[in-house]
C-alpha cells in the first residue's frame, strides 16, 4: 500500500482534537487512510442502510455504540448531516475521538462550523501526488520553494501517460484501464452525488455543462458564457459551478490583487482536480493523443496546480495559491503568497527551457522587486537558471 503524505499530519493532530474531519474527492483514499492510521478504531460506514437509518432515527443510541471503543471512524458522514448536532454533545461529554470522512466539502464544512467549531480539525485528502506514486517522501512547501531538496528518481510513467491516467488511487492500486473507470466515476458523480446534494432538474444538461467546463479548464471563469452554451441561466451556471467545487471535481484559482498600479482581472480561473477526469471529459482516447492536443499546455497546467495544492493540503496547510493577471493580458500562472514573500510560478509544457519561458517571472520580479521565481516545465531536469529555479514537472511534491 502506498503511504499517504497526509498520514503524518493526521496522526500528529489526533491527540489534540476530539474530532478530525477528513474530506476530499470520492475515491481519493480517505477511508483507507483513516483505517490504516487508526487500525484499533471502530469502523462504521454510513453508506450502509442499517447504520444510516439508526444514525438518523436514533442518533443518541447510535453514538452510544461508540462509547466503549478506543475511537471510531464514521465513514461518508455526508449521508447523515443531522448527526453533527448530536456529535457535539457526544464529544463534550467525553466521547471520542472520532474520525469523520466525507466528500462534499461545502455542506460538511458548514455543519462543522455550526456545531463543532473549536472541537474539530479539518484535513483534505486529494488523489495521489506524483511523490506518492514514486513511493518517496514528499517535499515540504519550504523545500519546494527553496530548491533545497531535489527528489531522486523518476515517476513510474511518462508525462502524457500521467496526464491521461490521472491520480485516483484505485486506478493505480489495481492497474485498471483509466477510461472505463473514469466513465463510471463521472456517471456515479452526476447520477448520485449531484442528485443527493441539490435539485438538478436535467441531469443530461448538467453532464453537458461539466463537459463544457472541461473545454474551458485553465481559463478565466465566465458563467454567463458557460450558461449560454449549456442552455441554462447565469444563476444556474453559478450554482452548478458551486456544486462541482463542493464535489471536488473542479477548483477555482483566485486572482491576486496586488496591482502594481495596474488594473487586474477579478474573475477566478477554472481547473479540474484530476487530469485523468479532465482528459476523459475532453474525449482524449489515449496518451498518444495528447502529444498534439490543442489543450495539452492547459492540461499540464492543471497537473502542476493540482500538485501544488497537494504540496500544501497533504501537509495540513491551506494552499496560499493565486494567479496574477493585469488588464493588458500579462500574467503569472501561480503566485504563492507567504505573507512576507510572494513566489511567482510559471508552468510550461515544453520539454526544453526556452528563453521566453522566463519572461513572466522576469516581469513579476521587476514589478514586485522580488528575487526570482520558479519555472515548472515538461522536462526532467531541475536546476537554477539566473535568479530562477527550474523544476521538472514531477518534482513539485
Amino acid at each position: 500500500m502506498i503511504t499517504r503524505t497526509l498520514s503524518s499530519r493526521l496522526l500528529q493532530l489526533a491527540p489534540s482534537y476530539p474530532v478530525i474531519f477528513l474530506t476530499g474527492p470520492r475515491q481519493s483514499g480517505k477511508t483507507t487512510l483513516a483505517r490504516s492510521a487508526f487500525p484499533d478504531y471502530m469502523y462504521v460506514s454510513l453508506e450502509d442502510l442499517q447504520n444510516r437509518e439508526e444514525a438518523t432515527e436514533d442518533p443518541r443510541g447510535f453514538l452510544r455504540r461508540l462509547e466503549n471503543a478506543p475511537g471510531a471512524i464514521l465513514d461518508e458522514v455526508q449521508r447523515t448531516p443531522d448527526l453533527f448536532s448530536y456529535i457535539q454533545g457526544f464529544v463534550d461529554s467525553g466521547g471520542g475521538p472520532l474520525i469523520l470522512t466525507g466528500s462534499e466539502q461545502f455542506l460538511l464544512s458548514e455543519r462543522i462550523d455550526q456545531t463543532l467549531a473549536g472541537r474539530a480539525a479539518i484535513l483534505e485528502l486529494l488523489p495521489f501526488s506524483v511523490a506518492e506514486l514514486c513511493r518517496r517522501a514528499s517535499l515540504s512547501p519550504d523545500e519546494f520553494i527553496a530548491g533545497s531538496s531535489i527528489p531522486s528518481g523518476e515517476p513510474p510513467m511518462s508525462l502524457d501517460n500521467m496526464l491521461f491516467t490521472g491520480f485516483f488511487p484505485r486506478i493505480h492500486d489495481l492497474s485498471l484501464e483509466p477510461s472505463p473507470w473514469l466513465d463510471g466515476y463521472i456517471r456515479t458523480y452526476v447520477e448520485r452525488d449531484v442528485r443527493a446534494l441539490t435539485a438538478v432538474g436535467d441531469l443530461d444538461t448538467f453532464g453537458r455543462f461539466v463537459a463544457l467546463c472541461a473545454g474551458r479548464s485553465g481559463q478565466l471563469l465566465n458563467t454567463s458564457s458557460l450558461g449560454a452554451d449549456a442552455g441554462v441561466t447565469h444563476s444556474t451556471a453559478r450554482r452548478w459551478i458551486s456544486i462541482l467545487k463542493a464535489g471536488y471535481v473542479i477548483d477555482l484559482l483566485q486572482p491576486h490583487f496586488e496591482n502594481f498600479s495596474r488594473r487586474l482581472v477579478k474573475a477566478p480561473k477554472l481547473y479540474f482536480v484530476d487530469t485523468g477526469l479532465l482528459c476523459r471529459l475532453l474525449g482524449v482516447r489515449s496518451p498518444g493523443d495528447l502529444h498534439r492536443h490543442p489543450l495539452r499546455g492547459l492540461i499540464v497546467e492543471n497537473l502542476v496546480i493540482g500538485e501544488l495544492r497537494k504540496l500544501f493540503l497533504h501537509h495540513g496547510q491551506r494552499p496560499p495559491l493565486y494567479f496574477w493577471r493585469d488588464s493588458n493580458g500579462r500574467e503569472v500562472d501561480v503566485i504563492i503568497d507567504l505573507g512576507i514573500r510572494r513566489i511567482p510560478v510559471e508552468i510550461k509544457a515544453g520539454l526544453t527551457v526556452a528563453a521566453d519561458f522566463l519572461k513572466s517571472l522576469d516581469l513579476y520580479a521587476g514589478l514586485s522587486q522580488g528575487e526570482g521565481g520558479i519555472l515548472v516545465y515538461g522536462g526532467d531536469e531541475t536546476y537554477r537558471r539566473r535568479q530562477d529555479l527550474v523544476r521538472a514537472w514531477w518534482s513539485c511534491t
